[in-house]
């Protein structure tokens, strides 16, 4: 017959020293994440981790306080393909824009259907009779209030590299990807075909344009494409082609701009933080514009 009245169990020990224990109480942990952050700054400065890691470290926590809407694409500025367009239209978009996927949509830009990854364009090539439609894969949506973290976790239980994100009344509010994500704790992450980073702010496409970073000197842009690159005013000088771009315009150039200055044709691929992170540069046409147009 068992013990109705058994013995309390041993409470853990506690192996802390006496020392511990007393500083431990007087100086007790952080329990905000500002706090934490400090703490994290008080171990790089008594070496206990260094810089980068600390970096790192202060990412993932406000990470913790970051939605959907503070790292997405907003939806006027969504590269998206048209279902029913021609497949040379469909290419020439995927080349113009350089993404890997894009959100596909029927009829109207809120009626997504889909993403389309571009390597999925090629098959067509080899195979003209299927349907692009059979190419589209499932989008994944999530609210624009979802936390990072968790969009992180969605993103790899699904192996999704893209999410639609939706408002709170349904209708598309833009695109996150992976990389967006990812790029709140590890920085910015470049493209597999940089070149040495010694002169990684230029580097070729594959429809023979090139890509051309916003902080690049106007005097390597000059020299790499062989052309003397001046504005509209010759008592200006500018360190970076961002902001000769940007003066020529007379304000911050949006996404998918284009700018026709001194024989080049530069589009605007990128921004970010109100600068211009990425142009992609052709020679202009003999019958472009005259030089620091716009349209």
């Amino acid at each position: 017959m068992s013990d109705p009245y058994p013995a309390r169990a041993p409470e853990k020990e506690d192996k802390r020293t006496f020392l511990q224990r007393l500083i431990e109480f007087l100086n007790p942990g952080p329990d905000s994440t500002a706090e934490l952050i400090a703490t994290l700054a008080e171990a790089e400065d008594n070496e206990v981790i260094n810089a980068d890691a600390r970096v790192m470290l202060e990412r993932v926590l406000r990470m913790a306080e970051m939605t959907t809407s503070d790292v997405m694409v907003p939806a006027p500025r969504m590269d998206m393909l048209d279902i029913d367009a021609p497949l040379d239209e469909l290419m020439a978009q995927v080349l113009r824009t350089a993404h890997s996927r894009f959100p596909v949509y029927q009829g109207e830009r809120d009626n997504i259907i889909g993403i389309l990854l571009a390597k999925d364009l090629l098959k067509l090539w080899r195979s003209p009779e299927l349907n692009v439609r059979t190419l589209v894969r499932p989008a994944l949506f999530v609210p624009e209030s979802k936390g990072l973290h968790a969009l992180e976790r969605e993103f790899r239980s699904t192996r999704n590299h893209m999410a639609i994100v939706i408002d709170e009344f349904g209708r598309i509010a833009g695109l996150v990807t992976f990389e967006d994500v990812i790029e709140q704790i590890v920085g910015e992450i470049e493209d597999e075909f940089d070149i040495h980073e010694d002169e990684g702010d230029i580097f070729g496409l594959a429809d023979h344009s090139y890509r051309v970073s916003g902080d690049t000197p106007v005097e390597r842009v000059a020299e790499a494409f062989g052309v003397a690159l001046r504005g509209s005013d010759p008592d200006e000088e500018f360190d970076t082609i961002g902001g000769l771009i940007a003066h020529e315009l007379g304000r911050v150039p949006r996404k998918g701009e284009t700018v026709t200055l001194c024989g080049l044709r530069f589009v605007v691929l990128h921004t970010k933080g109100g600068l211009v992170r990425w142009f992609k540069v052709t020679p202009a046409p003999a019958d472009a514009a005259p030089d620091g147009s716009a349209r």
